[in-house]
């Protein structure tokens, strides 16, 4: 979608990939950019080095999550589905990346992965559960240092 904004009194032209999404994606004369709005305040804008490809099978790099602070110690739902298998159970240890639970939605299976490694203090959801849109699944009572994402 593109959009005109001005930014000092010069306007420009900004094709935004998907705006529900964090860090919006955008594209001001064809150069790419992350931007992640603040909760009503400034904005930040960080130009992407490149785009590199995604390939499921290769373990990913962990790195700090800015989530980790901003949200807490609680894993939402990315997506509104019903929830057909949960792997983990309450005093579980949990590494970032690891897929904790599957969300059906439009009939394809979604693997939900632990953005935390810690200890997982209470899961709320239980097979064949529906689950809205950024709704709590599971809460943390013990991270570590690192995050995956």
């Amino acid at each position: 979608m593109k959009y005109k904004i001005t930014v000092k009194n010069q306007t420009y032209e900004v094709e935004v990939e998907n705006i529900n999404v964090r860090p919006i994606v955008a594209v001001v004369d064809g150069e790419r950019f992350e931007v992640t709005p603040e909760s009503g305040e400034s904005k930040e804008i960080r130009p992407k080095a490149e785009k590199k490809s995604f390939n499921p099978n290769q373990p990913s790099a962990v790195s700090p999550s800015p989530s980790a602070a901003a949200g807490g110690n609680i894993l939402t739902s990315p997506l509104p589905g019903t929830v057909v298998n949960v792997f983990v159970k309450a005093g579980e240890k949990v590494e970032a990346g690891q897929v904790v639970l599957v969300i059906e939605a439009m009939k394809m299976k979604n693997s939900i992965r632990s953005l935390f490694s810690g200890t997982i203090g209470e899961v709320y959801v239980e097979t064949g559960q529906s689950v809205a849109h950024k709704q709590a699944l599971i809460k943390f009572t013990d991270l570590s240092e690192t995050a995956w994402m």
